[in-house]
């Protein structure tokens, strides 16, 4: 009988005794071996994790652009004399071109893998930027958000592969807590661009002011400049994914390169036919919605589109809010959604990963729906706030993006990523994506409008979206926390997070 692998052990599968020596070598015949050998040890090298930290890094990179002009549309639409609807359509354009970018992108990144994509995302990152920055009237200002959309569209599917196939299925670091990284890393980036505004804001003269959305926009080429210069040390492509097209050898090569994984390749007749069928087969959407992953198709599309109308309408509305429904002047506008997004946002992505492989991503994500109806409605109820009642609204709004932050938020993208096995990990998120921001075009296109006609009333309206979100998930049990769709897939079983992998003898 082949030995057992404990996840939490240092022996054996990692190539190394308790000494450092060397120990046994894995063999890897098939796909389903690598599967095994990575749901029982996940990332455990420093190579690894720089993987992790670069795909949240685009995930930063993909929060910043998102919300870095929330604070400069006023001026913007002084600047360029905007009507109501060319500012929606300012503010929808980025979405509209993340819906481009994901259902593109979503098809792309299971075809010619994670690496690639990734690679083009930072420089559709860097050109939009510094477009956007320099754009001269509205429709260039459109065009590079539309431009910044589609790497942001292509970038989500890229990261969410490489989380949760850079990681163990259970355990310390797994896939669940790793997907929901995404989480904190997006309310920091947000967070950190209201720190470059307030900065900005303190030090830019007056007549200098109309400048600041520039310089704040600009700024996001940065990031994607630092990984682009640091890719080829660490960035390398996923070794399930690898596996899946039939590419064992580069599968081995990266298991030992990031892992520190001594793995053997052993070909056998069955590594051959897999490596034929695996590079002619093509998934489609048209899978998603196949008896076995109907259901789960279903519950991220509730999860994901409920939980963006709110967040769209609250959070990039945020300084819409509290200037102009609270009546609030610029600096108690910026610190406001410093603290709302820098703090209450990263605690509660963080509250979020550390309680999700306890309770599951559905209990979470249903008490997070249950806060943000509870927060909207006491926003209507309050209506234009006055005095201490200002104390109180914000606090509503900071309730709704820590629930959003560590519920909806966070595990839309467990439902997205982890519903489904790797070869159709890239289909699942870039349709869920392209399907969450059609909805986001609508909402940043609808919620100005809506609030200028009903003010406050607006919350009744935007508080329907989250107590429908509860609703779905009262109705439909599935979790895909912890569950083992890649063995699913392969035809093989995980019952306890403990894997048998087959041993070789050391050379």
């Amino acid at each position: 009988m082949p030995p057992t692998t404990d996840p939490d052990s240092p022996l054996p599968g990692n190539g190394r005794d308790t000494t450092g020596a060397p120990a046994t070598s894995l063999r890897v015949s098939t796909a389903a071996d690598v599967h095994r050998i990575l749901s029982d040890l996940g990332s455990r090298s420093p190579k690894a994790t720089a993987v992790i930290l670069l795909a949240l890094g685009g995930i930063f990179m993909d929060a910043y652009d998102f919300s870095s002009i929330a604070f400069g549309m006023p001026a913007i639409t002084e600047q360029f004399g905007l009507t109501g609807f060319m500012t929606g359509l300012v503010n929808a354009s980025i979405m509209i071109g993340a819906v481009v970018g994901a259902l593109s992108g979503g098809y792309l990144v299971d075809r010619f893998g994670r690496y690639r994509l990734f690679m083009a995302d930072m420089v559709f990152f860097v050109v939009a930027a510094l477009g956007s920055a320099l754009a001269p009237e509205a429709w260039s200002l459109i065009g590079f958000r539309f431009v910044m959309g589609i790497g942001v569209g292509l970038d989500i599917p890229v990261a969410m592969a490489f989380l949760a196939e850079f990681s163990r299925l259970r355990g310390k670091g797994n896939r669940s807590e790793r997907v929901n990284s995404w989480s904190p890393a997006w309310y920091f980036a947000t967070g950190t661009g209201y720190v470059i505004v307030l900065i900005c804001f303190l030090l830019l003269p007056m007549d200098q002011q109309d400048h600041l959305w520039r310089i704040v926009v600009g700024f996001g080429a940065v990031p994607a400049v630092i990984v682009l210069l640091v890719r080829r040390r660490y960035m390398a492509e996923s070794p399930q994914w690898l596996a899946d097209q039939g590419d064992l050898r580069g599968a081995v090569d990266v298991l030992r390169s990031h892992y520190s994984i001594d793995a053997e390749l052993v070909p056998s007749p069955e590594d051959q036919e897999s490596r034929s069928s695996a590079r002619t087969r093509l998934s489609t959407v048209l899978e998603l919605f196949a008896p076995r992953y109907r259901l789960r198709t279903i519950s991220a599309l509730c999860v994901s589109v409920f939980s963006t109308f709110g967040y769209n309408a609250v959070a990039y509305g945020t300084p819409l809010i509290i200037t102009t429904l609270f009546h609030q002047g610029p600096l108690v506008t910026i610190v406001s959604s410093l603290v709302i997004n820098l703090g209450f946002g990263l605690a509660g992505g963080l509250l979020g990963m550390g309680v999700v492989s306890r309770f599951g991503s559905r209990k979470v994500t249903l008490v997070g729906f249950t806060i943000q109806a509870a927060a909207l409605f006491t926003l209507a109820a309050i209506g234009v706030p006055s005095s201490a009642l200002v104390l109180v609204a914000v606090a509503m709004l900071a309730a709704f993006i820590f629930a959003q932050a560590g519920g909806p938020g966070a595990n839309l993208m467990n439902f997205a990523t982890l519903s489904y096995p790797t070869r159709l990990r890239g289909i699942g998120v870039g349709f869920n994506q392209g399907t969450l921001r059609a909805f986001s075009v609508l909402s940043l296109l609808g919620f100005p409008i809506l609030a200028s006609s009903l003010g406050t009333g607006v919350f009744w309206i935007v508080a329907c979206a989250p107590l429908l979100g509860a609703i779905s998930l009262l109705l439909n049990p599935w979790d895909p926390t912890g569950k083992d769709v890649d063995g699913e897939d392969l035809g093989g079983t995980t019952t306890s997070g403990t894997t048998h992998v087959e041993a070789a003898p050391a050379r």
